[in-house]
Protein backbone atom coordinates (compact mmCIF):
# COMPACT_ATOMS: atom_id res chain seq x y z
CA UNK A 1 0.00 0.00 0.00
CA UNK A 2 2.94 2.31 0.65
CA UNK A 3 4.06 2.03 -2.95
CA UNK A 4 0.56 2.30 -4.33
CA UNK A 5 0.29 5.57 -2.41
CA UNK A 6 3.63 6.64 -3.86
CA UNK A 7 2.48 5.95 -7.41
CA UNK A 8 -0.73 7.83 -6.74
CA UNK A 9 1.34 10.81 -5.61
CA UNK A 10 3.40 10.69 -8.79
CA UNK A 11 0.33 10.34 -10.95
CA UNK A 12 -1.51 13.21 -9.30
CA UNK A 13 1.13 15.59 -10.62
CA UNK A 14 -0.10 14.90 -14.15
CA UNK A 15 -3.10 16.40 -15.86
CA UNK A 16 -6.30 15.17 -14.23
CA UNK A 17 -7.52 13.74 -17.53
CA UNK A 18 -4.67 11.23 -17.58
CA UNK A 19 -5.27 9.73 -14.14
CA UNK A 20 -5.69 5.96 -13.86
CA UNK A 21 -7.44 3.82 -11.28
CA UNK A 22 -5.50 2.50 -8.27
CA UNK A 23 -5.53 -1.12 -9.49
CA UNK A 24 -3.75 -0.05 -12.69
CA UNK A 25 -1.15 1.82 -10.68
CA UNK A 26 -0.53 -1.20 -8.48
CA UNK A 27 -0.15 -3.30 -11.61
CA UNK A 28 2.33 -0.75 -12.99
CA UNK A 29 4.49 -1.09 -9.89
CA UNK A 30 4.53 -4.87 -10.34
CA UNK A 31 5.52 -4.34 -13.98
CA UNK A 32 8.45 -2.07 -13.08
CA UNK A 33 9.74 -4.64 -10.60
CA UNK A 34 9.15 -7.68 -12.80
CA UNK A 35 10.97 -6.31 -15.84
CA UNK A 36 14.00 -4.82 -14.12
CA UNK A 37 13.16 -1.11 -13.90
CA UNK A 38 12.95 -1.42 -10.10
CA UNK A 39 15.46 -3.99 -8.90
CA UNK A 40 14.08 -6.45 -6.37
CA UNK A 41 15.86 -6.42 -2.97
CA UNK A 42 18.22 -9.36 -2.64
CA UNK A 43 18.42 -9.75 1.14
CA UNK A 44 15.13 -8.45 2.45
CA UNK A 45 11.42 -9.10 2.15
CA UNK A 46 10.91 -5.34 2.19
CA UNK A 47 10.32 -3.51 -1.06
CA UNK A 48 11.33 -0.14 0.25
CA UNK A 49 11.87 1.89 -2.90
CA UNK A 50 12.33 5.62 -2.50
CA UNK A 51 10.06 8.08 -4.37
CA UNK A 52 13.08 9.06 -6.46
CA UNK A 53 13.69 5.44 -7.47
CA UNK A 54 10.09 4.92 -8.56
CA UNK A 55 9.92 8.18 -10.50
CA UNK A 56 13.22 7.37 -12.21
CA UNK A 57 11.97 3.88 -13.07
CA UNK A 58 8.86 5.36 -14.70
CA UNK A 59 11.03 7.82 -16.65
CA UNK A 60 13.40 5.09 -17.85
CA UNK A 61 10.46 2.97 -19.04
CA UNK A 62 9.00 5.97 -20.87
CA UNK A 63 12.24 6.72 -22.70
CA UNK A 64 12.74 3.07 -23.59
CA UNK A 65 9.15 3.02 -24.89
CA UNK A 66 9.54 6.25 -26.89
CA UNK A 67 7.11 8.14 -24.66
CA UNK A 68 7.60 11.65 -23.22
CA UNK A 69 10.00 11.26 -20.29
CA UNK A 70 7.98 12.92 -17.55
CA UNK A 71 8.44 10.39 -14.74
CA UNK A 72 4.66 10.61 -14.29
CA UNK A 73 2.54 7.47 -14.52
CA UNK A 74 0.05 8.77 -17.07
CA UNK A 75 -2.47 6.90 -19.19
CA UNK A 76 -0.15 6.49 -22.20
CA UNK A 77 2.51 4.94 -19.98
CA UNK A 78 0.00 2.54 -18.42
CA UNK A 79 -1.30 1.53 -21.86
CA UNK A 80 2.24 0.76 -23.03
CA UNK A 81 2.76 -1.47 -20.01
CA UNK A 82 -0.33 -3.46 -20.97
CA UNK A 83 1.07 -4.49 -24.37
CA UNK A 84 1.92 -8.20 -24.72
CA UNK A 85 5.61 -8.83 -24.37
CA UNK A 86 8.51 -11.17 -23.60
CA UNK A 87 9.03 -12.27 -20.00
CA UNK A 88 12.77 -11.50 -19.93
CA UNK A 89 13.85 -8.34 -18.06
CA UNK A 90 14.75 -5.10 -19.88
CA UNK A 91 18.37 -4.21 -19.23
CA UNK A 92 19.41 -2.08 -22.22
CA UNK A 93 22.79 -1.06 -23.57
CA UNK A 94 22.88 2.39 -22.00
CA UNK A 95 26.00 3.80 -23.66
CA UNK A 96 25.62 2.83 -27.32
CA UNK A 97 21.85 2.18 -27.38
CA UNK A 98 22.64 -0.85 -29.54
CA UNK A 99 22.28 -4.60 -29.07
CA UNK A 100 22.92 -6.07 -25.61
CA UNK A 101 24.95 -9.28 -25.38
CA UNK A 102 24.27 -11.72 -22.54
CA UNK A 103 26.56 -14.61 -23.49
CA UNK A 104 27.10 -17.11 -26.28
CA UNK A 105 27.34 -20.81 -27.04
CA UNK A 106 30.84 -22.24 -27.36
CA UNK A 107 29.83 -24.21 -30.45
CA UNK A 108 28.03 -23.36 -33.68
CA UNK A 109 26.22 -26.64 -34.39
CA UNK A 110 23.23 -26.77 -32.03
CA UNK A 111 20.42 -29.27 -31.60
CA UNK A 112 16.86 -28.46 -30.61
CA UNK A 113 13.86 -30.47 -29.51
CA UNK A 114 10.15 -29.59 -29.40
CA UNK A 115 8.89 -31.36 -26.27
CA UNK A 116 5.17 -30.66 -26.77
CA UNK A 117 2.84 -28.87 -29.19
CA UNK A 118 0.13 -26.26 -28.90
CA UNK A 119 -3.34 -27.52 -29.89
CA UNK A 120 -3.88 -24.18 -31.66
CA UNK A 121 -1.86 -25.40 -34.65
CA UNK A 122 -1.10 -28.67 -36.37
CA UNK A 123 2.17 -30.29 -35.34
CA UNK A 124 3.63 -29.76 -38.82
CA UNK A 125 2.70 -26.07 -38.65
CA UNK A 126 4.46 -25.71 -35.30
CA UNK A 127 7.54 -27.44 -36.69
CA UNK A 128 7.55 -25.15 -39.73
CA UNK A 129 7.18 -22.02 -37.58
CA UNK A 130 10.07 -23.09 -35.32
CA UNK A 131 12.26 -23.94 -38.31
CA UNK A 132 11.53 -20.53 -39.81
CA UNK A 133 12.42 -18.89 -36.49
CA UNK A 134 15.81 -20.62 -36.43
CA UNK A 135 16.36 -19.67 -40.09
CA UNK A 136 16.35 -15.95 -39.23
CA UNK A 137 19.55 -16.55 -37.28
CA UNK A 138 21.21 -19.26 -39.40
CA UNK A 139 20.80 -17.14 -42.56
CA UNK A 140 23.11 -14.43 -41.22
CA UNK A 141 25.56 -16.42 -39.05
CA UNK A 142 27.57 -19.68 -39.26
CA UNK A 143 25.13 -21.24 -36.77
CA UNK A 144 23.50 -24.53 -37.77
CA UNK A 145 20.43 -25.99 -36.07
CA UNK A 146 19.28 -29.61 -36.19
CA UNK A 147 16.05 -30.97 -34.72
CA UNK A 148 16.16 -34.14 -32.64
CA UNK A 149 13.17 -36.08 -31.29
CA UNK A 150 14.76 -37.89 -28.32
CA UNK A 151 17.53 -37.24 -25.79
CA UNK A 152 18.65 -33.91 -24.36
CA UNK A 153 18.93 -31.13 -26.93
CA UNK A 154 20.91 -27.92 -26.58
CA UNK A 155 17.73 -25.86 -26.97
CA UNK A 156 14.52 -27.29 -25.50
CA UNK A 157 11.16 -25.87 -26.61
CA UNK A 158 7.84 -26.38 -24.82
CA UNK A 159 4.40 -24.87 -24.16
CA UNK A 160 3.10 -24.31 -20.60
CA UNK A 161 -0.22 -23.19 -19.14
CA UNK A 162 -0.55 -20.89 -16.15
CA UNK A 163 1.23 -22.45 -13.17
CA UNK A 164 1.95 -25.79 -14.86
CA UNK A 165 5.42 -27.24 -15.42
CA UNK A 166 7.40 -24.00 -15.55
CA UNK A 167 9.71 -22.52 -12.91
CA UNK A 168 8.60 -19.01 -13.98
CA UNK A 169 4.80 -19.37 -14.23
CA UNK A 170 2.96 -17.53 -16.97
CA UNK A 171 0.10 -15.11 -16.32
CA UNK A 172 -2.74 -16.27 -18.55
CA UNK A 173 -3.82 -14.73 -21.91
CA UNK A 174 -1.96 -11.57 -22.93
CA UNK A 175 0.83 -9.92 -20.93
CA UNK A 176 3.85 -12.28 -20.98
CA UNK A 177 3.82 -14.42 -24.12
CA UNK A 178 7.04 -16.40 -23.74
CA UNK A 179 10.44 -16.42 -22.09
CA UNK A 180 13.85 -18.02 -22.54
CA UNK A 181 17.16 -18.52 -20.73
CA UNK A 182 20.49 -17.21 -21.94
CA UNK A 183 23.34 -19.53 -23.08
CA UNK A 184 24.05 -22.22 -22.30
CA UNK A 185 20.85 -23.12 -20.40
CA UNK A 186 18.77 -23.71 -23.51
CA UNK A 187 15.15 -23.43 -22.33
CA UNK A 188 12.47 -21.71 -24.45
CA UNK A 189 8.91 -21.63 -23.07
CA UNK A 190 5.67 -20.39 -24.67
CA UNK A 191 2.45 -19.50 -22.83
CA UNK A 192 -0.16 -22.07 -23.86
CA UNK A 193 -2.95 -19.70 -22.78
CA UNK A 194 -2.21 -17.58 -25.86
CA UNK A 195 -3.74 -18.35 -29.25
CA UNK A 196 -0.76 -19.31 -31.40
CA UNK A 197 -1.13 -18.78 -35.13
CA UNK A 198 0.71 -18.39 -38.43
CA UNK A 199 -0.26 -16.51 -41.58
CA UNK A 200 -2.98 -14.43 -39.93
CA UNK A 201 -3.37 -11.26 -37.91
CA UNK A 202 -5.41 -13.15 -35.32
CA UNK A 203 -3.77 -14.41 -32.14
CA UNK A 204 0.01 -14.35 -31.59
CA UNK A 205 2.42 -15.25 -34.37
CA UNK A 206 4.49 -18.24 -33.27
CA UNK A 207 7.27 -17.71 -35.83
CA UNK A 208 8.08 -14.14 -34.74
CA UNK A 209 7.83 -14.83 -31.01
CA UNK A 210 9.93 -17.98 -31.37
CA UNK A 211 12.61 -16.06 -33.28
CA UNK A 212 12.67 -13.45 -30.49
CA UNK A 213 13.04 -16.06 -27.73
CA UNK A 214 15.69 -17.91 -29.70
CA UNK A 215 17.57 -14.61 -29.83
CA UNK A 216 17.72 -14.75 -26.02
CA UNK A 217 18.68 -18.43 -26.08
CA UNK A 218 21.57 -17.50 -28.39
CA UNK A 219 22.76 -14.63 -26.17
CA UNK A 220 20.98 -11.44 -27.20
CA UNK A 221 19.26 -9.14 -24.70
CA UNK A 222 16.44 -6.74 -25.48
CA UNK A 223 16.85 -3.99 -28.06
CA UNK A 224 15.76 -0.39 -27.62
CA UNK A 225 14.76 -0.22 -31.31
CA UNK A 226 10.99 -0.59 -31.41
CA UNK A 227 11.13 -2.23 -34.89
CA UNK A 228 13.79 -4.78 -33.91
CA UNK A 229 12.92 -8.43 -33.42
CA UNK A 230 14.57 -8.19 -29.98
CA UNK A 231 12.37 -5.31 -28.81
CA UNK A 232 10.57 -6.45 -25.61
CA UNK A 233 7.01 -5.73 -26.79
CA UNK A 234 5.22 -7.79 -29.43
CA UNK A 235 4.35 -5.54 -32.38
CA UNK A 236 1.94 -7.94 -34.07
CA UNK A 237 1.97 -10.14 -37.14
CA UNK A 238 3.97 -8.96 -40.15
CA UNK A 239 3.78 -11.22 -43.23
CA UNK A 240 7.19 -10.12 -44.56
CA UNK A 241 8.97 -9.63 -41.26
CA UNK A 242 12.70 -8.91 -41.55
CA UNK A 243 15.43 -8.57 -38.96
CA UNK A 244 16.49 -5.10 -37.88
CA UNK A 245 20.07 -3.92 -38.33
CA UNK A 246 20.44 -4.05 -34.53
CA UNK A 247 19.43 -7.75 -34.50
CA UNK A 248 21.88 -8.57 -37.30
CA UNK A 249 24.88 -6.75 -35.82
CA UNK A 250 24.29 -8.16 -32.36
CA UNK A 251 24.13 -11.81 -33.39
CA UNK A 252 27.09 -11.40 -35.76
CA UNK A 253 29.23 -9.94 -32.96
CA UNK A 254 28.52 -13.16 -31.06
CA UNK A 255 28.97 -15.71 -33.85
CA UNK A 256 30.32 -13.99 -36.96
CA UNK A 257 28.81 -13.58 -40.41
CA UNK A 258 27.45 -16.18 -42.80
CA UNK A 259 29.61 -16.09 -45.93
CA UNK A 260 26.48 -16.67 -48.03
CA UNK A 261 24.72 -13.68 -46.52
CA UNK A 262 24.95 -10.45 -48.55
CA UNK A 263 24.29 -7.53 -46.27
CA UNK A 264 21.71 -5.34 -47.98
CA UNK A 265 19.84 -3.12 -45.56
CA UNK A 266 17.14 -2.14 -48.02
CA UNK A 267 16.02 -5.72 -48.64
CA UNK A 268 16.92 -7.65 -45.52
CA UNK A 269 16.89 -5.37 -42.51
CA UNK A 270 15.25 -2.30 -41.05
CA UNK A 271 17.00 0.63 -39.40
CA UNK A 272 14.40 2.77 -37.60
CA UNK A 273 15.84 4.92 -34.83
CA UNK A 274 15.88 3.68 -31.22
CA UNK A 275 14.61 5.35 -28.10
CA UNK A 276 17.60 7.34 -26.80
CA UNK A 277 18.06 8.54 -23.26
CA UNK A 278 18.49 12.29 -23.26
CA UNK A 279 20.98 13.46 -20.67
CA UNK A 280 21.70 17.01 -19.56
CA UNK A 281 25.10 18.72 -19.52
CA UNK A 282 27.85 16.39 -18.27
CA UNK A 283 29.10 13.55 -20.52
CA UNK A 284 27.73 10.08 -19.83
CA UNK A 285 30.37 7.49 -18.87
CA UNK A 286 30.84 4.22 -20.71
CA UNK A 287 30.57 1.30 -18.23
CA UNK A 288 32.40 -0.89 -20.74
CA UNK A 289 35.47 1.35 -20.99
CA UNK A 290 35.69 3.82 -18.12
CA UNK A 291 37.34 3.22 -14.76
CA UNK A 292 35.11 3.31 -11.68
CA UNK A 293 34.92 6.04 -9.07
CA UNK A 294 33.29 3.71 -6.53
CA UNK A 295 31.16 0.59 -6.13
CA UNK A 296 28.96 -0.55 -3.24
CA UNK A 297 26.62 -3.36 -2.27
CA UNK A 298 24.16 -0.74 -1.10
CA UNK A 299 20.58 -0.18 0.09
CA UNK A 300 18.17 -3.07 -0.55
CA UNK A 301 21.06 -5.35 -1.47
CA UNK A 302 21.64 -3.68 -4.85
CA UNK A 303 25.06 -3.33 -6.44
CA UNK A 304 25.67 0.32 -7.39
CA UNK A 305 28.55 1.52 -9.59
CA UNK A 306 29.56 5.19 -9.77
CA UNK A 307 31.37 7.23 -12.41
CA UNK A 308 31.32 11.00 -12.87
CA UNK A 309 27.81 12.31 -12.22
CA UNK A 310 26.15 8.93 -12.88
CA UNK A 311 25.28 5.73 -11.06
CA UNK A 312 23.89 2.41 -12.31
CA UNK A 313 22.97 -0.93 -10.79
CA UNK A 314 24.44 -4.29 -11.78
CA UNK A 315 22.30 -7.44 -11.95
CA UNK A 316 22.73 -10.99 -13.22
CA UNK A 317 21.25 -9.81 -16.54
CA UNK A 318 23.53 -6.80 -17.02
CA UNK A 319 23.51 -3.15 -16.02
CA UNK A 320 20.53 -0.85 -15.55
CA UNK A 321 20.20 2.46 -17.43
CA UNK A 322 22.55 5.12 -16.08
CA UNK A 323 20.97 7.59 -13.64
CA UNK A 324 22.27 10.90 -12.31
CA UNK A 325 23.59 10.42 -8.77
CA UNK A 326 21.47 13.22 -7.32
CA UNK A 327 18.31 11.51 -8.53
CA UNK A 328 18.87 8.91 -5.78
CA UNK A 329 21.14 10.64 -3.26
CA UNK A 330 20.07 14.27 -3.13
CA UNK A 331 22.87 16.66 -2.17
CA UNK A 332 25.64 14.26 -3.17
CA UNK A 333 28.19 15.55 -5.70
CA UNK A 334 29.54 13.59 -8.63
CA UNK A 335 33.13 12.51 -9.32
CA UNK A 336 33.38 10.72 -5.99
CA UNK A 337 36.64 9.39 -4.57
CA UNK A 338 35.14 6.39 -2.76
CA UNK A 339 31.95 4.95 -1.24
CA UNK A 340 31.05 2.19 1.19
CA UNK A 341 27.79 0.76 2.56
CA UNK A 342 27.88 -0.67 6.07
CA UNK A 343 25.95 -3.90 6.57
CA UNK A 344 26.31 -3.27 10.30
CA UNK A 345 24.51 0.10 10.47
CA UNK A 346 22.79 0.28 7.04
CA UNK A 347 24.57 3.60 6.47
CA UNK A 348 26.26 4.62 3.24
CA UNK A 349 29.40 6.77 3.32
CA UNK A 350 30.68 8.82 0.38
CA UNK A 351 34.14 10.42 0.20
CA UNK A 352 35.28 13.31 -1.97
CA UNK A 353 38.33 15.45 -1.30
CA UNK A 354 38.41 16.24 2.41
CA UNK A 355 34.64 15.76 2.93
CA UNK A 356 32.43 12.87 4.04
CA UNK A 357 28.70 12.43 3.31
CA UNK A 358 26.59 9.92 5.28
CA UNK A 359 23.17 8.64 4.19
CA UNK A 360 20.62 6.27 5.68
CA UNK A 361 19.07 4.62 2.65
CA UNK A 362 18.84 7.65 0.35
CA UNK A 363 18.41 10.37 2.99
CA UNK A 364 21.34 12.60 3.97
CA UNK A 365 22.00 12.46 7.70
CA UNK A 366 21.85 15.65 9.72
CA UNK A 367 25.16 17.49 10.02
CA UNK A 368 26.69 16.13 6.84
CA UNK A 369 28.87 16.60 4.92
CA UNK A 370 31.70 16.72 7.47
CA UNK A 371 35.41 17.41 7.14
CA UNK A 372 37.77 14.41 7.26
CA UNK A 373 40.26 14.99 10.08
CA UNK A 374 41.81 11.62 10.99
CA UNK A 375 42.60 10.26 7.53
CA UNK A 376 44.11 12.04 4.52
CA UNK A 377 41.89 13.53 1.81
CA UNK A 378 41.21 11.94 -1.57
CA UNK A 379 40.57 8.39 -0.34
CA UNK A 380 40.65 6.12 -3.42
CA UNK A 381 38.48 3.17 -2.27
CA UNK A 382 36.57 1.83 0.72
CA UNK A 383 34.89 -1.41 1.79
CA UNK A 384 33.00 -2.95 4.71
CA UNK A 385 34.50 -6.27 5.86
CA UNK A 386 32.15 -8.70 7.58
CA UNK A 387 35.11 -10.43 9.23
CA UNK A 388 35.54 -7.70 11.85
CA UNK A 389 32.58 -5.42 11.01
CA UNK A 390 34.92 -2.52 10.25
CA UNK A 391 35.32 -0.18 7.32
CA UNK A 392 38.60 -0.17 5.42
CA UNK A 393 39.79 2.98 3.66
CA UNK A 394 42.43 2.86 0.92
CA UNK A 395 44.80 5.42 -0.58
CA UNK A 396 47.97 4.76 -2.56
CA UNK A 397 49.47 1.54 -1.18
CA UNK A 398 48.07 2.04 2.33
CA UNK A 399 44.85 1.29 4.22
CA UNK A 400 43.17 2.32 7.49
CA UNK A 401 40.66 0.39 9.65
CA UNK A 402 37.75 2.40 11.02
CA UNK A 403 35.15 1.38 13.58
CA UNK A 404 32.11 3.53 12.76
CA UNK A 405 30.48 2.86 16.16
CA UNK A 406 33.48 3.33 18.41
CA UNK A 407 36.83 5.01 18.77
CA UNK A 408 39.64 3.40 16.79
CA UNK A 409 43.25 4.29 16.15
CA UNK A 410 43.45 5.13 12.46
CA UNK A 411 46.93 3.89 11.70
CA UNK A 412 48.14 3.55 8.12
CA UNK A 413 49.31 0.08 7.09
CA UNK A 414 50.52 -1.37 3.81
CA UNK A 415 47.81 -3.00 1.69
CA UNK A 416 50.13 -5.95 1.02
CA UNK A 417 50.41 -6.68 4.76
CA UNK A 418 46.77 -7.88 4.89
CA UNK A 419 45.47 -8.15 1.32
CA UNK A 420 48.07 -10.26 -0.45
CA UNK A 421 48.36 -9.74 -4.19
CA UNK A 422 46.26 -6.56 -4.32
CA UNK A 423 47.77 -3.50 -6.07
CA UNK A 424 47.86 0.04 -4.76
CA UNK A 425 46.09 3.08 -6.18
CA UNK A 426 42.74 1.28 -6.36
CA UNK A 427 39.63 2.62 -8.11
CA UNK A 428 37.02 0.85 -5.96
CA UNK A 429 36.44 -2.02 -3.56
CA UNK A 430 33.53 -3.84 -1.91
CA UNK A 431 32.50 -6.95 -0.01
CA UNK A 432 29.83 -8.57 -2.15
CA UNK A 433 26.81 -10.69 -1.25
CA UNK A 434 28.87 -13.93 -1.41
CA UNK A 435 31.07 -12.63 1.42
CA UNK A 436 34.12 -12.25 -0.84
CA UNK A 437 36.08 -9.02 -1.29
CA UNK A 438 36.57 -7.43 -4.70
CA UNK A 439 39.16 -4.81 -5.64
CA UNK A 440 38.96 -2.83 -8.90
CA UNK A 441 41.67 -1.02 -10.85
CA UNK A 442 41.22 -0.06 -14.49
CA UNK A 443 39.56 -2.97 -16.29
CA UNK A 444 40.95 -5.54 -13.83
CA UNK A 445 39.46 -6.86 -10.63
CA UNK A 446 40.82 -9.15 -7.91
CA UNK A 447 38.75 -11.44 -5.66
CA UNK A 448 39.75 -12.44 -2.14
CA UNK A 449 38.06 -15.19 -0.16
CA UNK A 450 36.92 -14.88 3.44
CA UNK A 451 40.42 -15.80 4.62
CA UNK A 452 41.73 -12.80 2.61
CA UNK A 453 43.60 -15.04 0.17
CA UNK A 454 43.54 -14.24 -3.54
CA UNK A 455 41.36 -16.66 -5.48
CA UNK A 456 43.01 -18.54 -8.32
CA UNK A 457 42.66 -17.14 -11.83
CA UNK A 458 42.49 -13.45 -10.90
CA UNK A 459 42.64 -10.67 -11.99
CA UNK A 460 39.83 -10.82 -14.54
CA UNK A 461 38.10 -8.25 -16.76
CA UNK A 462 35.68 -5.91 -14.98
CA UNK A 463 34.01 -4.99 -18.28
CA UNK A 464 33.22 -8.59 -19.20
CA UNK A 465 32.43 -10.11 -15.81
CA UNK A 466 30.67 -7.21 -14.06
CA UNK A 467 29.38 -4.94 -16.83
CA UNK A 468 28.80 -7.87 -19.24
CA UNK A 469 30.46 -6.02 -22.12
CA UNK A 470 31.45 -8.90 -24.35
CA UNK A 471 34.05 -8.44 -27.08
CA UNK A 472 33.93 -11.57 -29.18
CA UNK A 473 36.08 -12.26 -32.24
Amino acid sequence: MLFLSLLLTLTLSANAATLADPSSEEEALRYLKEFGYLQKPLESDSEDFSPEEVQEAVRVFQVASQLPETGVLDTDTLEKMKQPRCGVEDPFNQKTHRYLLLGRWRKKNLTYRIHNYTPDMKADEVKAAIQSAFKYWSDITPLKFREITYGRADIRISFHRLGVGCSRPFDGPGKVLAHADIPELGTVHFDEDEQWTEGTYRGVNLRIIAAHELGHALGLGHSRYSNALMAPQYAGYKPNFRLHDDDVKGIQVLYGKNDRYEEDKKEHITTAAPAIFTTPSSPMPDPCKDDLDAMILGPNGKTFAFKGNYVWTITDYGISPLTRIQTLWKGLPGNLDAAVHSKRTKRTYFFKGDKLWRYTDFKLNSGYPKILTRVPPNISAALYWEGNQKIFLFKGDEYWQWDELGWSILQAKKISSLFTGIPGKLDAALTWKNGKIYFFKGDKYWRLNKQLSLDRGYPLSKAERWMQCYHFD
